[in-house]
């Protein structure tokens, strides 16, 4: 079965927390083993470091892990969308402490099955016991620590874009690098005329909602959200993922699908019909971490400005979508049509360029 890009996204998201609980749960089972020398100093509630045990309390904190992944990135991450992180932290606590004191009371009696051969009136009072001791209160904390560290990982990840923190994380681009990327410039139609209607704080949730509309058709389509800038967005691409199935332009479309199927409720909530334009163009990038008082992974070169001023081209030429000749000639045959708009000269260029319109017949 062939997994789908946000399927795929979704998995690369998920990792990190299974590791995050596995890599905590070594720290204090390490701590555990060097301050009581691997002896079981209350062996009426505490389980003793066997290698059964410590096979099973990796695989339990992986499938613990992989639990609270899931619930993050499918399900908790969209329900809090609007709360601040203050109370996303606190509703996510109680959450995941009710989920703990299940977990505590499934896999604790497997442990001490593995510690010992108790029978089963045996097993019931040693897990209680357990739950009245300060191991219990102990074994919370523990959870908490790693709970906290993963709902950190959370946050940054959701504020900064996963590929751009684990590009921070790995250090990819800590020295500048040359890639080749494509960059599609996305421009809301009449957004000044849309802002002085509705105010800035109605506009703000306005864009909220245009760009949670888009976020779909950007990861199935492998592209990357580069930056906004008020009501722009910069997409880009590698070359292989961007031409691939043309999904460079799949995008695009997919967005005009999104949006119209949401226009009933965008008209409802804030009376205008949404439209956008864009432009397209590929080019070499310098890459790489730059600032001083607050680090960010900048892109730097001409195809920047390039496609930005294709995209300003879209309302001379009555053009939606523009993209360059350069990049139509490394588009495989597709369902889209081009209708070259002429040979073009962009402002702040020297070098004229021919455009392309881009349709969807089907």
């Amino acid at each position: 079965m062939k997994l789908t890009p946000k399927t795929k996204r979704n998995i690369s998201r998920i990792i990190p927390f299974s590791v995050i609980w596995l890599l905590s749960g070594w720290v204090f089972i390490i701590s555990d083993i060097g301050v009581t020398r691997n002896q079981n100093l209350n062996p009426d509630t505490d389980i003793a470091f066997t290698i059964p045990v410590l096979i099973f309390a990796n695989i339990a904190n992986l499938i613990v892990g992989t639990i609270v992944g899931l619930l993050e990135v499918v399900y908790l991450e969209k329900r809090f969308v609007n709360h601040s992180l203050r109370s996303k932290f606190f509703y996510k606590f109680l959450i995941y402490l009710f989920l703990f004191l299940i977990v505590i009371v499934v896999f604790y009696p497997i442990a001490f099955i593995f510690d010992n051969d108790l029978s089963s009136s045996g097993l019931i009072a040693k897990m209680g016991r357990f739950l009245s001791s300060v191991s219990f209160l102990t074994t919370l904390f523990q959870l908490s620590v790693s709970l906290i560290v993963a709902l950190i990982y959370s946050a940054v990840s959701e504020n900064l874009g996963h590929h751009v923190f684990l590009n921070f994380f790995t250090g990819k681009y800590h020295q500048p690098v040359v890639e080749k990327r494509i960059f599609m410039f996305l421009d809301m139609k009449s957004s000044t005329t849309i802002a002085e209607a509705l105010g800035h704080v109605r506009y703000f949730k306005l864009l909220q909602k245009y760009y949670n509309i888009m976020s779909d058709p950007i990861i199935n389509s492998y592209g990357e959200v580069y930056q906004y800038i008020g009501d722009e967005i910069v997409i880009s691409w590698s070359m292989e993922d961007g031409l691939k199935n043309a999904n460079c332009l799949k995008c695009f479309f997919e967005i005009r699908k999104q949006l119209h199927t949401h226009q009933s409720s965008l008209m409802e909530d804030f009376g205008f019909e949404i439209g956008f334009k864009a432009g397209i163009h590929f080019g070499e990038v310098t890459i790489g971490e730059i600032g001083a008082l607050k680090k960010e992974i900048v892109f730097t070169g001409d195809v920047l400005n390039t496609s930005a001023r294709i995209q300003s081209k879209c309302n001379d030429l009555k053009s939606d979508l523009l993209i360059s000749g350069q990049l139509k000639n490394l588009l495989s045959p597709n369902r889209y049509s081009f209708k070259s708009k002429g040979t073009i000269t962009l402002k702040g260029r020297e070098k004229q360029e021919e455009l392309f319109d881009v349709s969807n017949p089907g």
